[in-house]
């Protein structure tokens, strides 16, 4: 739990610190993008005002100073419009056309848009008919506003993918870690427990010669060959078992005969399985393990006294396996937690059963283990999905 919670602060860390990145970018951004508009409307201004001197020029006008103004804008596009809509000039816009008066048509399209925003300044260049003729210089950002407003998404994306490796590589850390501790722990337990029990079976074959009649035997005997599958399941963690074509109805019949045999009268252990054999291809002996796990935690919610039910189904495709109880149930909220390796509602347990069942099925089995259904005071379902043994 301690780890998981680690985790889980780990993470609201890094979107956090996302979070506060992101938004002062853009608060950062949208204030110089403010102040830049600011100072390049006022540049608009000196160059309208260029423009309308230019117009008004006569012979005896000295329009050095304002062809110096007019040529020093290289950033910032323009589209100068008369009264009746049509295009005059145009400045850093990129246009295509045959000649320049085919170019000025093309931008006229860019000029409406810009006065229909807004973006434009009115001047007045004379008089025709007694009436006052103006003219339009109609402007958009410059690039640079328009790459320093985009600046602030893309560093949000930068930062989002920074976060998602980040947690990424530590969940790849922790899942590797506790890896080498399945392994390795489950490795030593075995090799552990292999020299006592070959004594304890060569004791047994010792005991079955010397008192051949004895009643007790055989149930001793049970129970060092279950210590026996005990060690070859600890074996097997760490490498992929071989998967054979079994038949589930045994499988699932083996383990409720084991369960009803191991638990209280008080519990009723039931199968519903099908008239036919389903095989699915497994290896029966990580197989029932997982299937044991399940019937056990389901015993322990049910505080010594309800029903299991194991179900069996197929369809074309997949073999689906129900382990019912009528126990107390999971919360909403720790659904989501109860495969995470630590996470347990008793107050003895290390956490691990479930995590090692999901282990076998999805990494070993290639199929799948979730909650199917359940809710608190009246049971809990899971559900094992595997492909079907096609052969």
């Amino acid at each position: 739990m301690q780890w998981t919670d680690r985790i889980r602060q780990v993470k609201i860390i890094l979107v956090a610190a996302a979070v506060i990145i992101a938004v002062a970018s853009l608060v950062i951004s949208n204030f110089l993008v403010k102040d830049l508009y600011v100072e390049e409307h006022k540049k608009m201004e000196i160059w309208a005002e260029a423009m309308r001197s230019f117009n008004m020029a006569d012979e005896n006008t000295d329009i050095g100073l304002v062809l110096k103004v007019i040529d020093e804008n290289q950033t910032i596009p323009i589209v100068v419009m008369d009264n009746h809509g049509q295009a005059l000039a145009y400045r850093n816009i990129e246009s295509f056309g045959k000649d320049y008066a085919d170019s000025l048509r093309n931008v006229a399209k860019t000029g409406k848009e810009l006065m229909e925003a807004g973006r434009f300044i009115k001047i007045a260049v004379g008089e025709v008919d007694g009436k006052t003729e103006y003219q339009y210089v109609c402007f958009d950002d410059s690039l640079m506003i328009k790459r320093l407003s985009r600046w602030p998404y893309i560093q949000l994306g930068i930062v989002l993918i920074f976060v998602v490796i980040a947690i990424f590589a530590l969940l790849t850390s922790k899942r590797a870690e506790q890896n080498k501790v399945w392994v390795g722990l489950s490795k030593e337990t075995a090799h552990q427990l292999g020299t006592p029990i070959s004594s304890l079976m060569a004791w047994t074959e010792i005991l079955k010669e010397t008192y051949p009649d004895d009643t007790l035997l055989p149930e001793m005997d049970k129970d060092v060959r279950r210590l026996q599958l005990i060690t070859d399941r600890f074996s097997k963690i760490g490498s992929m078992p071989e998967l054979v074509s079994e038949s589930l109805n045994d499988v699932l019949e083996r383990v409720a005969d084991y369960m009803r045999r191991r638990t209280s009268q008080k519990v009723a252990i039931y199968t519903n399985l099908p008239e036919g054999e389903i095989r699915v291809n497994i290896n029966a002996a990580l197989f029932e393990w997982v299937i044991e796990n399940l019937c056990k935690n389901a015993v322990d919610a049910m505080e010594g006294s309800g029903r299991v039910t194991l179900t069996a189904e197929e369809t074309a495709e997949k073999v689906y396996v129900d382990v019912t109880d009528t126990g107390k149930g999971i919360r909403k909220k720790d659904i989501n937690n109860v495969f995470r390796p630590g996470f347990t509602t008793k107050k003895r347990g290390w956490g691990l059963g479930l995590s090692l069942a999901r282990r076998i099925v999805e990494e070993y089995h290639h199929g799948r283990i979730r909650v199917k259904w359940s809710e608190p005071g009246q049971g809990t379902t899971f559900r094992i999905e595997l492909k079907k043994d096609k052969g």
